[in-house]
């Protein structure tokens, strides 16, 4: 089962991934990326362990972004490969058949792709301009996110799908109505002075479907 909402870690001023992850969970998520860049595989994995540990303490699923190998090791849940990493199949048949492989998307020629190798959910994005990601692709939009889910349907392609990308919680009511699936933030939840209430809200929004 694919969660509605995913939070990808990231660093932040004095706290660390694990820090953050750690306040996600105690604030209610269930569904954690990690999400480390520009850092070797043997740097990660002693926080991946550390993660896994973190996620089920909390009951929550644990992706690992980029190393389908750190994902096997940890036994997370699963990993989220980027357009310039690997394909999603080359991640399955890394991690097996039993783990959850997400692909990211930012065109339908992009989703298609990753449908048709096998993926478990595609992250689509980005919705608007953010920070946390260098090299942006172009934004997607409301508008851009029901064209691609239009012709989804059109196709009888059911993979879910989730907006990712600088989204508010004002943003998701929108969003929803294109057919997404669910929605992944990062700075979001981070930067929260209430991070509990905030949390449960966009679940309530989510569920509303």
């Amino acid at each position: 089962m694919i969660s509605k909402l995913h939070y990808i870690s990231q660093q932040t001023g004095q706290r660390s991934h694990l820090d953050n992850i750690r306040a996600a969970c105690e604030a209610g998520c269930q569904w954690i990326q990690l999400r480390i860049k520009n850092e070797t595989p043997e740097n990660i994995l002693p926080v991946a362990t550390a993660a896994k540990t973190i996620c089920d303490e909390y009951n929550a699923s644990l992706i690992i972004n980029d190393y389908p190998h750190i994902a096997v090791a940890v036994n997370a849940a699963g990993v989220h490969v980027g357009l310039q990493d690997m394909t999603v199949a080359e991640a399955r048949a890394i991690v097996g058949p039993g783990k959850i492989v997400g692909g990211t998307a930012n065109t339908l020629s992009d989703v298609l792709s990753h449908v048709k190798n096998g993926a478990s959910y595609v992250g689509l994005g980005p919705f608007r301009f953010t920070t946390t990601k260098q090299n942006l692709s172009p934004i997607l939009g409301v508008e851009g996110y029901h064209s691609i889910m239009t012709a989804l349907r059109e196709q009888q392609i059911n993979t879910p799908v989730v907006a990712i990308g600088g989204i508010m919680t004002t943003d998701i009511p929108a969003i929803l109505e294109t057919g997404i699936h669910g929605v992944a933030v990062s700075g979001l939840i981070t930067q929260a002075p209430e991070q509990q209430p905030l949390v449960q809200h966009i679940y309530e929004l989510l569920n509303k479907q």
